[in-house]
């Protein structure tokens, strides 16, 4: 009975001691699985990021944290899938079994090597240069997924020439051979990515844009490459954040987010692998940086970015991802993987107990049967899960198919060779180089794979769109297509309504350091700040904008005037000095009326031709001056309606030869009239010239001289119809040309010569006891003369237009007006209003009472 109750008491007590706690699996790492095979392919993937606290605590350390990375999960379900895909295949490796490992790698660079020393060595401690496996070596390892963590494990796998295939993104320094003799690399180039990144600002018309990039040699070359692109096509940088290339010391830097937040540019560009740039993912989701659209060149980890379920910082984002087409089969393989086929799969067994209520079965952390029914991976959510295989992972696919078919190749070339054999592979790791750097196969999806650096394309790219629609269900929809091998102009390829666009926008973004200039306006650089930061300025008189953000305005045509907005050129009215005018018609009235006027005073002349004071003034020079004066003031009709070439040389010949015969009959007046006084002047030369009539030669002399300066004019540069479209707004004014402007105002001083010759004479017999002299009647016209032509000098250069011809013609009104008013209206005055002043009579008393007052003096 003792015995029996001693038994129960120290059963009870011994339980408590082997009690098994399930939180201990959430804290164990599962650094290797295991699948024996006649050929063992191996891939270390980077399963968990470690992240360090950002508060330290009072012992000057940082707390670590272990983050389970879902998308490198992905990858070892790729790897698995094609290792079982080619098993089955009957036409690769034929009667050979692939079996893997698959390792754990720190992505950190002081304990990247462990796993390849695991691998190579098949202990738990690693012992460099010495192979403790009882089976065969791996035949070649896949690595990745940055570039730092191939090269640290491929110095190493250098030495021994041990076959690496890389699944990460194309890297030009694994492509070094004198480093990396045995290194390949399955993904595309992205040579091209700065173009395709470019045109999708230009196609949202985003200028004014931020550039996040990894500090190391990629990052330099990507910056170069935008640089270049975005200067050819006029899109500026508003910052440019170089993150260094070890995230766990970026994760606390917050100076970048703090330079993402203040920058007016709406658009962020991210360029760089999973590894370097995790860490900036982090701060954007847990910073909640709204208000941006972030563009990212990868198909970033975000289930990681799980703090606020609702509000997504990524949500809008546009992404490049290599395009591949989805394998069915690989999303039958993801629905029916569960702990039951693979129940050494430590990772599986996490997201069963986690999600669907299964218990392990005690320390060796195995799943137990009573979970939900028909469970898969599927079930999961979307924010921690995705069932698309991705960029990473079809690379993975890829790389594992390029052993395969450089394996396959090898062991028909030992068939070949040993025909003795039992066909399998028994060659040495190194030999199968000879085989990889030569493989190019077309996968289940009709894509061509090639390793030869050299003989790699440009890779073509899905744009995805991140979607946290619904509210907390993260999902990428294709939007767009970028293909460098399109035509030109046809490379980019978007289906805009079905973006959605960050929280914050409700509308296109809008990403420009400067508001559009709209059209009438021009661009205006700043000084000291980048193209796209820039003033409107309105365009300069008769120029045009007609686009928006134009960088120079356009001159309209001189057919064409601005408009008042000044974004479109109109069509010039042709216009003229017509008789319809208001400016003609009072041309036309003031012209016909004084030429009628002299026309009377002629006739006034003519019919008092036998009184004393007609007869005292010379009437054949007085009927020639008034005769010139008559045409005078119709000369102002030759400039008046549609110029042609005719009317033009009519124009100042007419008048150049009209006013010359005018003046210089003026001229011999009052030289007849000096000469009349002189004659009681002892002198034969006097009498002869008065006897002579010698003044009367003056006129054709005269005439003359101005007709030869006139057939000069007209034979050198005579005028011509030219037209003016920039004097008056809007107008084409049709006029006349003077040609030779020497010729004119030569011609227009001969006049003034002439007129200072009458001025003269006339001045000198200004005195003289003539009861009818007219001397200050000719010096006061003459003056006139001068004042209007002189006058007429500055105003006709400073004039433009129709105001050239009004300001001529009335000049030679103005003129001609003068030579009549001064001359012969005191004449007719004393005619027609005082007859008893025109007697003989009078005459001779007022000539005595003259002669009287001269004796007395």
């Amino acid at each position: 009975m003792f015995s029996w109750i001693f038994l129960f008491w120290f059963l009870q007590n011994l339980v408590p001691f082997y009690s098994f706690d399930s939180s201990q699996c959430y804290s164990k790492e599962q650094k290797h699985l295991h699948r024996d095979g006649n050929v063992v392919i191996a891939t270390l993937v980077p399963l968990y990021n470690h992240v360090r606290e950002q508060t330290i605590n009072f012992t000057g350390d940082r707390k670590t944290y272990t983050r389970f990375r879902t998308a490198a999960y992905q990858y070892s379900l790729s790897f698995i899938f094609a290792i079982e895909e080619i098993n089955r295949n009957t036409h690769i490796l034929p009667n050979i079994s692939l079996g893997f490992d698959l390792y754990n790698v720190n992505s950190n660079q002081w304990d990247t090597l462990e796993a390849p020393f695991l691998c190579l060595t098949g202990m738990g401690i690693m012992i460099p240069n010495y192979t403790c496996r009882r089976q065969k070596k791996a035949a070649a390892l896949l690595t990745g997924v940055s570039w730092p963590t191939s090269a640290h494990i491929g110095r190493l796998l250098n030495l021994y020439k041990y076959p690496q295939v890389s699944f990460g993104p194309f890297d030009s320094i694994l492509s070094d051979r004198r480093q990396f003799s045995s290194l390949y690399q399955t993904a595309p180039k992205d040579t091209s990515l700065s173009h395709g990144i470019v045109l999708l600002m230009l196609h949202f018309s985003w200028t004014w844009v931020g550039l996040v990039l990894i500090d190391d040699h990629n990052g330099a070359a990507i910056l170069s490459d935008l640089r270049g692109e975005m200067d050819r096509n006029r899109v500026c940088v508003s910052f440019v954040e170089m993150i260094p290339d070890n995230v766990v010391s970026f994760y606390f830097n917050s100076l970048t987010i703090f330079q993402i937040m203040i920058s007016t540019a709406n658009v962020v560009i991210i360029y760089g692998d999973i590894e370097s740039l995790g860490g900036i993912i982090l701060q954007i989701g847990e910073f909640l940086m709204n208000w941006k659209v972030w563009v990212l060149r990868s198909q970033w980890d975000l289930s990681v970015v799980t703090r606020y379920f609702m509000l997504d910082s990524l949500h809008g984002s546009l992404i490049f991802s290599h395009h591949h087409v989805e394998f069915s089969e690989f999303r039958k393989f993801i629905q029916t993987y569960n702990p039951s086929k693979y129940p050494d799969d430590h990772y599986l067994g996490l997201a069963w107990n986690t999600h669907f209520n299964c218990s392990f079965s005690g320390p060796d952390c195995k799943i137990l049967g009573n979970c939900l029914p028909n469970v898969s991976l599927e079930m999961l959510p979307r924010n921690a899960w995705e069932m698309d295989m991705t960029e990473e992972s079809y690379n993975v696919y890829n790389s594992v198919y390029a052993v395969a078919h450089s394996l396959h190749e090898m062991t028909i070339k030992e068939v070949q060779n040993y025909p003795q054999g039992n066909g399998e592979v028994n060659t040495n790791p190194w030999e199968l180089n000879n085989f990889l750097k030569n493989t190019h196969f077309k996968n289940a999806a009709g894509n061509t794979v090639i390793l030869d650096p050299q003989r790699k394309l440009d890779a073509e790219y899905d744009i995805l769109n991140l979607w946290n629609f619904p509210l907390g269900l993260r999902q990428k929809m294709k939007v767009g297509t970028f293909s460098p091998k399109a035509p030109q102009g046809q490379e980019l390829f978007l289906s805009d309504h079905m973006i959605q666009w960050a929280t914050g926008f409700t509308e296109l973004p809008r990403s420009v350091c400067s508001e559009s200039c709209f059209p009438g306006f021009r661009k205006s650089a700043q000084e000291g700040r980048p193209p796209c930061c820039y003033h409107c300025t309105r365009c300069p008189h008769n120029e045009i904008s007609n686009e928006t953000d134009m960088d120079h305005c356009l001159r309209c045509p001189e057919s064409h005037y601005a408009n008042t907005e000044q974004n479109h050129c109109l069509q010039k009215t042709v216009t003229f000095l017509a008789y319809e005018d208001p400016l003609g018609m009072a041309i036309t009235s003031l012209a016909l009326t004084f030429s009628a006027l002299t026309a009377g005073v002629l006739g006034v002349f003519v019919k008092y031709r036998h009184t004393p004071i007609v007869k005292a003034n010379n009437q054949a020079l007085t009927y020639i001056l008034l005769i010139t004066l008559t045409f005078c003031f119709l000369c102002p009709l030759l400039f008046i309606g549609h110029p042609n070439t005719v009317t033009c040389i009519l124009q100042q010949s007419t008048f150049a030869v009209l006013f010359t015969v005018a003046l210089s009959t003026v001229l011999a007046k009052s030289v007849t009239v000096v000469l009349a006084f002189k004659v009681t002047v002892p002198g034969r030369l006097t009498r002869w010239i008065m006897t002579s009539r010698a003044p009367n030669f003056i006129i054709p002399i005269c005439t003359l001289i101005q007709l030869v300066l006139c057939g000069i004019w007209l034979s050198t540069s005579p005028p011509f119809v030219d037209s003016d479209a920039f004097s008056e707004h809007g107008l084409i004014i049709i006029m006349c040309n003077k040609g030779s402007t020497i010729s004119f105002h030569s011609v227009l001083g001969y006049l003034c010569f002439i007129a200072l010759g009458s001025y003269t004479m006339a001045f000198m017999s200004r005195n003289l006891p003539d009861t009818f002299n007219e001397a200050k009647f000719i010096s006061f016209s003459m003056l006139i003369f001068f004042s209007v032509w002189i006058t007429f000098l500055p105003v006709y250069h400073s004039t433009k237009g129709n105001l050239v011809v009004a300001m001529e013609v009335f000049s030679i009104l103005v003129s001609s007006a003068g030579l009549l008013g001064c001359i012969f209206v005191p004449k007719c005055y004393i005619i027609l209003f005082r007859p008893h002043k025109n007697a003989l009579y009078h005459v001779r008393n007022k000539a005595h009472s003259r002669v009287r007052v001269s004796f007395a003096v």
